[in-house]
């Protein structure tokens, strides 16, 4: 029983880790249409002055980049109370089926959570650039800067 928990409890914390890695860092496949499309913050930030973000522009995406890291910790505390809910209910030797898959939607819900806030984020930044802006970040990223 103990072996069992050593084994959960740092899987399911990697599974937090990585919901919040992908949270903060965009889709990096080449080939991947929501990269292709949406710009990260480390990205606007690395070529702000290339760029000729305003001051305005640049309060609105730290806004954004801010109620959106406050947003994540109270997912990432979500993330592991129901990780360790679910860890619980693979620890018993006979496992009740219905309600461990019950809980792995929950854990799921809110790994669907973070994506979302994480597209949410992204979508402002894109917005909140003009048109130019984002034809020159596109062009940097695709020179291979970042």
């Amino acid at each position: 029983m103990k072996a069992s928990r050593m084994w959960w409890v740092p899987t399911l914390a990697l599974l937090v880790v990585a919901t919040t890695a992908g949270a903060q860092q965009p889709p990096q496949a080449p080939d991947d249409p929501l990269a292709r499309a949406l710009f990260p913050p480390e990205l606007v930030m690395q070529h702000q002055q290339d760029i000729g973000l305003r001051p305005e522009q640049r309060a609105t995406i730290t806004k954004a980049i801010q109620d959106f890291q406050s947003k994540v910790v109270d997912l990432q505390w979500r993330m592991q109370e129901q990780s360790q809910r679910l860890a619980s209910l693979l620890e018993k030797p006979a496992i009740d089926q219905v309600a461990a898959l019950t809980q792995v939607d929950e854990v799921l819900g809110v790994e669907r959570e973070v994506k979302r806030a994480h597209i949410s984020l992204l979508i402002n930044i894109k917005n909140t650039l003009s048109a130019e802006q984002q034809a020159r970040l596109a062009a940097a990223r695709g020179a291979g800067v970042r």
